[in-house]
């Protein structure tokens, strides 16, 4: 008579059950945006390649799923606009905007519309942190390294001057950071041509080694020369 042998479950060791959620949740599909951003984003694809002849070259640089820190030159209020509309509907932005448009209900349609809140002009450690939660969830977070729009009228309180919070929130999640160059945002008044180029990410790697505010300035050096030869080649 043949015996049976009940088997004995193999035990899965806490290490290798964390290694499997992080390597699930590296592949899990990109969050979602919300009902008003597929809206507008709807909408605006036909005006944007038919009134402002809307062009995107680089496309290939944008990861396909997995957080990314997406950093470009800043020259309009509108510049997040031709920035997404090309990803879309397989990646939504998410974007840092001052705190003073967060008063009731604009609060409420510029956080669907993808936006979280920054405090200008002073360090924002809450805002940082922030980015980085969201960059580690597979969101992509629009950086503008200068900090405020380069025009603006006499009136100017902030001068744009390059910051390092854009390779900082991309060093601190562990996520690549893709430089893009924006033209044509400054003359939307006069239907200009609105073109956008999206580079390879920076160079990161070799900066493990380095203290985060060293690190952080050395890419943001490097981010600062790729995003001036992508706006360059659009000129």
């Amino acid at each position: 008579m043949q015996q049976t042998v009940a088997r004995v479950p193999r035990l899965v060791r806490p290490e290798r059950l964390d290694g499997r959620r992080a390597i699930l949740a590296r592949v899990a599909k990109p969050p979602r945006p919300s009902w008003l951003y597929f809206v507008i984003a709807a909408l605006s694809w036909p005006v944007l390649k038919t009134v402002f002849r809307h062009r995107a070259f680089g496309i290939e640089h944008i990861p396909a799923t997995g957080g990314f820190v997406l950093a470009a030159n800043h020259s309009s209020n509108f510049d997040p606009w031709p920035l997404g509309i090309p990803l879309f509907p397989r990646r939504f932005l998410r974007f840092m905007a001052k705190s003073e448009l967060f008063w009731f209900p604009l609060g409420r349609i510029i956080a669907a519309g993808g936006a979280f809140r920054v405090r200008r002009g002073e360090r924002d450690e809450e805002a940082i942190a922030t980015a980085v939660a969201l960059c580690r969830e597979g969101h992509a977070v629009v950086m503008f390294p200068e900090g405020t729009r380069r025009q603006k009228g006499l009136r100017k309180k902030h001068e744009a001057r390059w910051h390092t919070g854009a390779a900082r929130i991309a060093l601190e999640a562990g996520v690549p950071l893709v430089p893009a160059g924006i033209a044509g945002t400054d003359r939307l008044a006069k239907l200009g041509t609105l073109r956008v180029r999206y580079g390879p990410p920076v160079e990161l790697a070799d900066l493990g080694d380095h203290a985060l505010p060293e690190s952080a300035q050395i890419a943001t050096d490097r981010l600062r020369g790729a995003i001036a030869e992508l706006e360059a080649s659009l000129a």
